[in-house]
C-alpha cells in the first residue's frame, strides 16, 4: 500500500502495486496458484493444517507459511466500519482514483499520512490532512513538500469523531482536542493513514507470540509449531521494510521444503 517505493534493488521506483504485481506473476509463472481471501481460522489436522477463509472455503495442507505482514489500524470511531469502502478507506493508492475533482480528508501524522495527502493534492479537489498532534511525524523533506499544494488544508491538533453519511461518506466531524471545538468537513472520502498492526488472532493457539502479538521466530524462520513458518512484519524482525521481508519469506521457503523434506535439501552455506 506504500505509494513510492524506491529503495527495493534493481526495480526502480514505484507503487508498492506495482512491484507487487511483479512478484505476483512471478510466482504464478513458476506454478504457484494465487487464491484471493481472508484466512480467519487455522486448525490443526491429523497430516498438516486445515486453513479456513472468511467467505467459508477451507483448504488443507501440510505446511504453512506465514507472511501476510500488518493490517491497517482503525481509528474506532462512530460509523467508520460501517462506511468502510463506501468512502473510508486504508489506501490512498488503491482508490483515490475513485475521488477524482472531489474533496477527500487523510487522517494521520506519519509518513504514509503525509505522502498520502501530497499523492491525494494531484488528482483531488479539495485535502483535509487531520492530524492528533501539533507537528507531525513525517521526514522534514516530505512534510516541507505541503507548501506546495495550495488544495492541502492542514487540520492540527484534531481527532476523527464521526464519520457522516447516508448510504455513502459526505463527511466527518472533527475535534480539536485542545479547544473541544467541533467542526464539520464536507468529504466524500476518507483516507485513514494511522498505521498498522499484528492481526495474529487466528494462528495464537498454534504458535507463540511476543507482547507485541507478533509471531516469535527463528533464524530461520520456524515458529514454534513445527511445520508452520512466519516471515516479514508479522515477526520480531528489526527494520520492517520491502527488501527485508523478502529476505525472510526467502529464507521461511527454504526452511518449508527442507522440513517437507524430512530435514533433506536447501541448505545453502558456503563455509562447508
Amino acid at each position: 500500500m506504500t505509494s513510492h517505493i524506491e529503495n527495493y534493488p534493481g526495480t526502480g521506483a514505484m507503487h508498492g502495486i506495482e512491484l507487487m504485481r511483479r512478484f505476483q506473476d512471478e510466482a504464478i509463472g513458476f506454478g504457484a496458484e494465487l487464491i484471493m481471501g481472508k484466512v480467519n481460522k487455522v486448525d490443526k489436522i491429523e497430516n498438516g493444517f486445515k486453513v479456513g477463509l472468511a467467505n467459508g472455503e477451507e483448504y488443507e495442507c501440510k505446511a504453512l507459511i506465514l507472511a501476510y505482514g500488518k493490517v491497517p489500524r482503525s481509528l474506532g470511531i462512530e460509523e467508520e466500519e460501517k462506511f468502510m469502502g463506501r468512502g473510508v478507506s486504508t489506501c490512498v493508492t488503491c482508490d483515490l482514483p475513485l475521488f477524482k475533482d472531489r474533496d477527500v480528508a487523510v487522517i494521520g501524522g506519519g509518513n504514509s499520512a503525509v505522502e498520502g495527502a501530497l499523492e491525494s493534492a494531484t488528482i483531488a479537489r479539495k485535502v483535509y490532512l487531520i492530524h492528533r498532534r501539533d507537528k507531525f511525524r513525517a521526514d522534514e523533506i516530505t512534510i516541507e513538500k505541503l507548501k506546495n499544494h495550495k488544495n492541502i488544508e492542514v487540520v492540527l491538533n484534531s481527532v476523527g469523531t464521526r464519520v457522516l453519511g447516508d448510504k455513502n461518506v459526505d463527511g466527518i466531524e472533527v475535534e480539536n482536542i485542545v479547544t473541544k471545538e467541533k467542526r464539520t468537513l464536507k468529504v466524500d472520502g476518507i483516507f485513514i493513514e494511522i498505521g498498522y498492526v499484528v492481526d495474529t488472532s487466528f494462528v495464537q493457539h498454534l504458535v507463540k507470540v511476543n507482547e507485541k502479538k507478533e509471531i516469535v521466530v527463528d533464524d530461520r524462520c520456524n515458529t514454534s509449531h513445527p511445520g508452520i513458518f512466519a516471515a516479514g512484519d508479522i515477526t520480531p524482525v528489526q527494520y520492517k521494510q520491502t527488501v527485508i521481508a523478502a529476505g525472510e519469506g526467502s529464507k521461511a521457503a527454504l526452511e518449508c521444503y527442507r522440513w517437507l523434506n524430512g530435514g533433506k535439501g536447501a541448505v545453502l552455506d558456503w563455509t562447508h
